[in-house]
């Protein structure tokens, strides 16, 4: 038990650095990030971002599969041209593809083999929030879906980087229950601290910082209060999540599931179809 705490004591070090400097991303990461630093210049147009995006195969590729699902193109007239993809979805729709094709490549490392149980349950469970928060919006209103679902999208992104850094120990590598307590105890901070050095919204920090807290939310009006409810919806058994023992907290969790089941049930077809346009 000494030697893990002494590991990861090492590890939170080393990432707190990285976290105070330069992060240590993947490459895979780096078309995301352009595509980050191009969308945050208030003078980016249509043009320059088509630019940008073309330059990686995979995200021009989920672009124009995204904006041919139903989701964004329910007349069902097909387009294979990017900027007409660019112009159908938005800008933050774009940041949220380019996210996912970054995600998804790190997680098919060779780095990550180790990990992989862990890691396909949360890349899952994240496509799957992600989706369930964008029809959440859209069927509420007063939120913009496409924001709803970038929140989805990146609100367990702490797991994948300490996934990615821990490959790097053996002592990580060797044992599940190390790994499971590391993601446990820090991917929620860490989480939220690499979406403010993304240059992510306040709005998505602040919601994926609160999202696994019980809320009190009679009508859901933040992204934060949707990304609670779609994470909730979502489901997801894993071990590196508390198990709740308080009676009350897990009869107001069922509840509010409640709230909404219905809806989700309803939309499944669409939600089907937003996460396999999201996935590789």
């Amino acid at each position: 038990m000494a030697a893990i705490q002494t590991t990861h004591f090492r590890i939170l070090e080393d990432i707190a650095r990285d976290l105070s400097g330069d992060v240590n991303f993947p490459t895979c990461m780096d078309a995301a990030i352009l595509v980050r630093n191009t969308l945050r210049d208030p003078y980016a147009n249509i043009n320059r971002v088509v630019q940008v995006v073309g330059i990686e195969p995979l995200i021009s590729s989920k672009l124009l599969k995204l904006a041919n699902s139903v989701a964004y193109n329910p007349s069902g007239k097909s387009i294979s041209e990017l900027s007409t993809a660019v112009s159908r979805l938005g800008f933050e729709a774009v940041r949220t593809t380019s996210l996912a094709v970054a995600l998804d490549q790190m997680l098919k490392s060779k780095n990550l083999s180790a990990f992989d149980d862990i890691s396909q349950n949360a890349w899952e469970h994240s496509l799957r929030v992600a989706a369930i928060a964008r029809v959440l919006a859209r069927r509420i209103g007063r939120i913009n879906p496409d924001e709803a679902m970038l929140a989805g999208l990146v609100h367990d992104i702490g797991i994948f980087y300490l996934l990615y850094r821990a490959a790097e120990y053996p002592e990580y590598r060797e044992s599940h229950a190390a790994i499971v307590e590391l993601i446990s105890g820090w991917h929620e901070g860490i989480g939220e601290s690499l979406l403010h050095i993304l240059g992510l919204p306040e709005s998505i920090t602040d919601a994926v910082r609160d999202h696994d807290q019980l809320q009190n939310v009679e009508t859901p009006c933040s992204v934060r209060d949707i990304l609670y409810f779609a994470n909730l919806l979502a489901g997801c058994d894993v071990e590196w999540t508390h198990p709740l023992v308080d009676e009350s907290e897990i009869a107001a969790r069922a509840a509010d599931r409640e709230r909404y089941a219905a809806l989700v049930e309803e939309a499944e077809e669409d939600i089907a179809e937003l996460r396999a346009a999201l996935s590789i």
